[in-house]
């Protein structure tokens, strides 16, 4: 259940705020311009507060039209396990079926044990049979 000072909001975080979040859960960063890049060309952003704290954020990425990924769902660790991840993929979803057209493709890279929280909103791993597996190269 959301403590009663979480404030969420469709809007970015700062640079600063998203870069010590993804280091706080382990997660590297390249250099601060290339971070802002990344947040700048984002199509949606659902984020929430503690006060004026930066706890959780999720975004959405791709072209606009007929592919869409859900990036960076991150939750404080302090602050899991409190539905807060829940709330920001809500807000994505309710986003994203409010803009794309029928027949968007909707889709994430769950990072590793965090399957099972994604099948709950719908999404379904690809087991590679009809769709294939899922690939990614690092640079």
């Amino acid at each position: 259940m959301m403590h009663t000072n979480y404030t969420i909001k469709e809007s970015p975080p700062s640079v600063e705020d998203f870069a010590s979040l993804r280091k706080l859960i382990g997660w590297s960063n390249p250099c601060l311009s290339v971070v802002q890049k990344s947040i700048d060309a984002s199509l949606f952003w659902a984020t929430i507060y503690l006060d004026s704290n930066l706890v959780g954020c999720g975004r959405v990425i791709g072209d606009g039209a007929m592919y869409f990924y859900i990036q960076d769902v991150i939750i404080h660790p302090e602050h899991q396990n409190k539905g807060l991840g829940s709330k920001i993929m809500n807000t994505l979803i309710t986003h994203l079926e409010s803009c794309c057209a029928p027949g968007a493709t909707i889709g994430l890279l769950a990072a590793h044990g965090k399957e099972s929280f994604y099948l709950k909103f719908g999404f379904k791993p690809r087991d590679g049979q009809s769709l294939g597996l899922g690939m990614c190269r690092f640079i």
